[in-house]
């Protein structure tokens, strides 16, 4: 009989333990197993080399974080039922089971579907495949179970989601301004009224979580080269995916190809089940072989930004508070065509707009609620005297443009 209960040596924790049959079994599942070849943080490695872990690892720490949670909710009075604690962990364990290839990068690229929606599928299916005791996870990932502060362990302001991936993406960017209070805001977790709340003594660590998740942002998850080196990413695909639609001939692997040569939409995937089960077979090593093979293509633009992007000559990149105007754009693209000698409508390869958006708090969102020794609960932006509501609400918009290097 096979040994469920586990141990396992994470570097951000020390040692997690596995202590239930499903959450095992369903770790063990394909599905799951996939994410071992994501990566958490894209195309993030070509800027800081360490940042190279995977979703598989990520998902694993929201889970230890959770299991903790708990723990310290049932200690403060909580009360839990077995059916709702595991079906809280696997909720949170299952949460970022719909990522695509290279995780956000290459959302609604190679699928227009948005990738909780596909966790939602994975979690559907493998509730088949178990013989429906996902059903509790499933009600609490999608919000609609009676306890709702179960849904914002798992997807609110301060969710075991949030905590882990600031934790990690610091630890293996070495990015410092990443680092959280993360054992001690567990620790001050608590719930009134249906509602995650955090005791009064937390509230210094809050307002550092907020201030070093906008950090991380600009620093990490929207770095400039970053942003230069995913928008190259996507202009491959883009070519690629162009090229197939105009029935050039074009090598990858099977699922990835099966993709880029149809845009299925939600409804797709509702009306065929396979498909599903053909996005689960595509990962980053996918994309990745493919692109290489790519280097070797007849077609120059597809050459060209395959080429680029694995020996990272990655496009150059400016930023500014206001859009680019429109003369500067079509200039850039002007001498874009004469640098590759292209067609004008090619540069849009090379040539690239975007815009980038940080708030680090959404009062659209549930606010983080504090709870004081009196009993009554405020806000966040009431309760803390460094992070007032105007700080909260300032949202930094940028907006960018990529182009090649050479026209620097």
């Amino acid at each position: 009989m096979t040994n469920k209960r586990k141990i396992i040596n994470d570097p951000v924790y020390g040692f997690l333990t596995i202590e239930d049959d499903l959450i095992f079994d369903v770790l063990q599942h394909p599905y799951f197993q996939r994410q071992r070849h994501i990566k958490q943080l894209g195309l993030t490695y070509l800027v800081y080399p360490g940042a190279v872990h995977n979703r598989f690892s990520h998902m694993l720490g929201a889970l230890n974080l959770m299991c903790r949670a708990i723990d310290v909710l049932k200690m403060k009075g909580v009360q839990m039922t077995h059916d709702e604690e595991l079906g809280v962990k696997l909720a949170i364990l299952l949460h970022d089971i719909g990522h695509g290839p290279f995780s956000h990068t290459s959302e609604f690229v190679l699928v227009n579907v948005h990738h909780e929606v596909f966790s939602s599928m994975f979690m559907r299916r493998l509730n088949e495949q178990f013989g429906g005791r996902l059903e509790t996870a499933i009600a609490i990932f999608e919000d609609t179970y009676p306890k709702r502060y179960l849904h914002q362990l798992v997807s609110g302001q301060l969710d075991m989601d949030r905590l882990d991936y600031l934790s990690r993406d610091s630890f293996y960017s070495g990015v410092s301004e990443g680092i959280v209070g993360t054992e001690r805001i567990i620790n001050m977790l608590n719930v009134r009224n249906d509602e995650l709340v955090v005791d009064e003594k937390g509230v210094y660590s809050i307002e550092k979580f907020i201030i070093s998740r906008r950090l991380m942002y600009w620093q990490v998850y929207m770095h400039k080269t970053v942003i230069a080196a995913d928008s190259m990413l996507l202009s491959v695909l883009r070519r690629a995916r162009n090229l197939v639609e105009q029935g050039v001939r074009v090598e990858g692997p099977q699922p990835l190809m099966e993709f880029l040569g149809n845009r299925y939409t939600k409804e797709d995937f509702e009306r065929d089940r396979s498909l599903l089960d053909k996005f689960a077979m595509i990962d980053d090593t996918d994309v990745t072989t493919a692109i290489k093979g790519w280097m070797l293509h007849d077609d120059f633009l597809l050459r060209t930004l395959a080429t680029n992007l694995i020996n990272r000559r990655l496009p150059a990149i400016r930023e500014g508070e206001q859009p680019f105007d429109g003369d500067y754009l079509e200039t850039q693209k002007s001498r874009t065509q004469l640098l590759y000698a292209i067609d004008e409508a090619d540069a849009d390869y090379f040539v690239t707009t975007g815009r980038l958006q940080n708030h680090a708090y959404d009062f659209n969102d549930r606010e983080i609620k504090v709870l004081f020794k009196t009993g009554e609960v405020k806000s966040i932006s009431e309760a803390s005297d460094q992070l007032d509501r105007h700080f909260l609400e300032k949202s930094v918009t940028k907006y960018y443009i990529t182009f090649p290097k050479e026209l620097k």
